[in-house]
């Protein structure tokens, strides 16, 4: 939450991302510095629940009064990408990298309960390609902390200021080499999840656009691979529980991934892998809380 030196703005409607997208490609250059104090707050947030329905269709969820474990991460990324897009902001957005997501679920969150959401960047730190920032957020309801999440993302070639810690991207998980499952990614995937969840990106809208940022076709978004994991878990999972992941190899489009599990602590190791290469695109840990 908001330190006493912290600056908390709250606004009254959610940024418009592809505007936020727009005004990053054309600020981004000439940047650094620290990290700003700036907090973004919305106050009494209501879930849409045809937007709900959508997300869960799309990411192969159940639909249930309870959030999605990843849904919140939906309505705190526009006040993330609000932070970013701003020449504050020391990382230019264009070839920013999401690098590890941690989600920690406090306790279970209905659709129909008013969200106060807040978030904030920390941590700068160095990384052996570049450097990374922590985007922070939080969701209280009542006054109590519901939910919240840590996004790493790295910026190559960026340069973290002297005596900063050394970044912490990866996530160790045990041996999983039997997968659970098999799922053809379709090459609309990231088309339809930009629709529900407002991430325009367009590394992930068709290889026309992607190819304008270096990648050879389309990715898919880091965060609908995760989603589709604790998907697959769905009816495994505590009330309380904390996921953590890397998002390591791009996941091109179209593909075909395994997921492979195991038990571990009460909770699970998880990967997703390229079916025919191997290459890692997600590996994760879930634990109770």
């Amino acid at each position: 939450m908001a330190t006493p030196s912290s600056k908390v703005t709250v606004l009254e409607s959610p940024p418009n991302l592809a505007v936020l997208f727009a005004k990053a490609a054309v600020t981004g250059r000439g940047r650094g510095g620290a990290l700003p104090d700036t907090h973004l707050a919305r106050a009494g947030v209501r879930v849409d629940a045809g937007n709900l329905a959508e997300y869960a269709r799309v990411c192969r969820l159940p639909l249930s009064d309870v959030l999605p474990a990843t849904y919140p991460h939906l309505l705190t990324f526009p006040l993330q990408m609000a932070l970013m897009s701003d020449r504050a902001f020391p990382f230019g957005m264009a070839g920013l990298v999401h690098a590890r997501n941690r989600v920690d679920v406090l306790r279970p969150v209905r659709a129909d309960e008013p969200l106060d959401l807040e978030v904030w960047a920390e941590r700068l730190a160095r990384h052996r390609s570049g450097a990374t920032a922590d985007l922070c957020a939080s969701v209280t309801v009542g006054g109590e902390e519901v939910w919240r999440s840590r996004s790493t993302y790295l910026s190559r070639g960026a340069t973290a200021p002297d005596g900063a810690p050394a970044a912490d991207v990866d996530v160790a998980v045990g041996d999983l080499e039997r997968p659970a499952a098999t799922w053809r990614v379709p090459d609309d995937a990231g088309r339809r999840y930009a629709r529900v969840s407002g991430d325009v990106n367009p590394i992930h809208l068709s290889g026309l656009t992607a190819k304008a940022f270096g990648f050879k076709r389309a990715i898919a978004h880091g965060m609908w691979v995760k989603a589709r994991v604790l998907a697959a878990l769905v009816n495994r999972l505590p009330d309380a529980f904390t996921a953590d992941v890397g998002f390591r190899k791009p996941l091109f489009l179209p593909s075909t991934v395994t997921l492979s599990t195991a038990r571990v602590g009460g909770g699970w190791d998880v990967a997703v892998r390229n079916a025919t290469a191997g290459t890692e695109h997600v590996v994760g840990t879930i634990r109770p809380l």
